[in-house]
C-alpha cells in the first residue's frame, strides 16, 4: 500500500486541473490532505471532491509549506515563477507546463517508457506536451525491438488542449455558423469552428511551430534518442477532446506488420483498434474519458521496405496530462523516491 501523502493542485478550476481531481478519485490515490490553488478570480470557489467540498485557495509563495507533491496544471508563466518555489519548500513538484521539459536536470518523463529517469529528479518532474506523450508511448515498445531510424508525425489537436476559453470559443462560433451569422476569432488567429488551422504556439525561423518543435525535441529526450530525426506538423482541428495523430516511421530493419501488432498488443495503456473493413479505427469521439491510446490503421509504408504507418488517438485531458502526472506520482510512491 502506498503511504498517504499530502496533495496541492495549482490550476485546479482548469480543465487539466479538474481532470487531475478526477484521477485522483477514480484511480484512489491516497490523498491525506488536497489543497485547489488557482488565480485569485477563483478564490473562494468550491469544488466537490469526492463527497467533500473544497474550497479554492490562491496560488502564492507560501502555498506549498508541509506539501509533499504539487501538481502544476496552470500556464507555463505561472510554472516558471512558482514551480521553484514549490520545490524549495519541499514539494515534489509535477508540471504540466512546457516551462521545464527541455531542462538536462529536470526528467520529462511518460512512466511506461522511462519511469527509471524519475530517480534522478531534484525536486521537478515534467510531463511531455499532450501530442508526444501517445507518440512515444506507442512508438516504445516496438523501439526496443527494432530501433526506430526517423518519425514523420502529423497531428489533430483538438481545442481542449488550449483550455476552457478554446472549448467555448468553438462551441460559440459553431452555433453561429450553423445559424448563418458571421463569427469572431479571439483564442485563434482564425475561426476553428469547421475548419483547420496548421498554426499552433508561434512559428520560428525554421517554419516549424513551436508546438511542432516540442514534439520533435521531447521525443528525442524521453526515448533517449538525441539524434534520432523526427518532423512534425500539428494541426488544430475542431474537435473538442482527443489529440489524433499520423504516425510515419521507419525501423532499422524489415518487420511484418502482424510482428508489429503483437508488440502493441502486448504493450501498457495500448488498445488496439484495427479492423478496416468493418470501420474500426481509434476516433477522437470514442477515445474521450478512457485512459489507453488507441492505436489502429496500422500498415506498411509502400513507400519505404522498411517504414509503416500508424493512426494514434488519445484523450488529451487524460494520457496527455492528468493520468501521465498521476501515474508519475504513483510510481514516485512505488519507488520511495518521495
Amino acid at each position: 500500500m502506498l503511504k498517504q501523502v499530502s496533495v496541492a493542485i495549482v490550476g485546479a478550476t482548469g480543465l487539466v486541473g479538474q481532470e487531475l481531481i478526477s484521477t485522483l478519485l477514480y484511480r484512489r490515490f491516497p490523498v491525506k490532505a488536497l489543497r485547489l490553488l488557482a488565480s485569485p478570480r477563483s478564490v473562494g470557489k468550491k469544488i466537490l471532491v469526492g463527497e467533500r467540498e473544497l474550497e479554492v485557495e490562491e496560488t502564492n509563495h507560501n502555498s506549498f509549506v508541509g506539501t509533499d507533491i504539487a501538481f502544476f496544471g496552470a500556464t507555463t508563466q505561472i510554472s516558471r515563477e512558482l514551480v521553484p518555489v514549490a520545490a524549495k519548500a519541499g514539494a515534489v513538484v509535477i508540471d504540466d507546463s512546457s516551462a521545464w521539459r527541455m531542462e538536462p536536470e529536470v526528467p520529462l518523463v511518460v512512466p511506461e517508457v522511462n519511469g527509471d529517469d524519475l530517480a534522478q529528479h531534484k525536486g521537478i518532474i515534467a510531463i511531455p506536451n499532450c501530442s508526444t506523450t501517445p507518440v512515444v508511448l506507442a512508438l516504445w515498445p516496438i523501439h526496443k525491438v527494432n530501433p526506430i531510424k526517423r518519425i514523420i508525425a502529423d497531428t489533430y489537436q483538438s481545442v481542449s488542449g488550449t483550455g476552457a476559453r478554446a472549448v467555448q470559443e468553438l462551441r460559440e462560433q459553431a452555433r453561429l455558423v450553423l445559424d448563418g451569422k458571421p463569427t469572431a476569432a479571439h483564442v485563434y488567429p482564425h475561426q476553428i469552428a469547421f475548419n483547420v488551422l496548421p498554426e499552433i504556439d508561434v512559428f520560428l525561423d525554421n517554419g516549424y511551430t513551436k508546438e511542432e518543435w516540442k514534439m520533435t525535441q521531447e521525443t528525442r529526450k524521453i526515448m533517449h534518442e538525441p539524434e534520432l530525426p523526427v518532423s512534425a506538423t500539428c494541426v488544430r482541428v475542431p474537435v473538442f477532446v482527443g489529440h489524433s495523430v499520423a504516425v510515419h516511421f521507419e525501423l532499422t530493419r524489415p518487420m511484418a506488420v502482424d510482428d508489429i501488432r503483437g508488440i502493441l498488443q502486448e504493450a501498457p495503456g495500448i488498445t488496439i483498434q484495427d479492423e478496416p473493413s468493418i470501420s474500426l479505427y481509434p476516433q477522437p469521439w470514442t477515445s474521450a474519458g478512457h485512459d489507453d491510446v488507441f492505436v489502429g490503421r496500422l500498415r506498411q509504408d509502400v513507400s519505404c521496405p522498411s517504414g509503416f504507418v500508424m493512426w494514434v488517438v488519445s484523450d488529451n485531458l487524460r494520457k496527455g496530462a492528468a493520468l501521465n502526472s498521476v501515474q508519475i506520482a504513483e510510481e514516485l510512491l512505488a519507488r520511495n523516491l518521495i
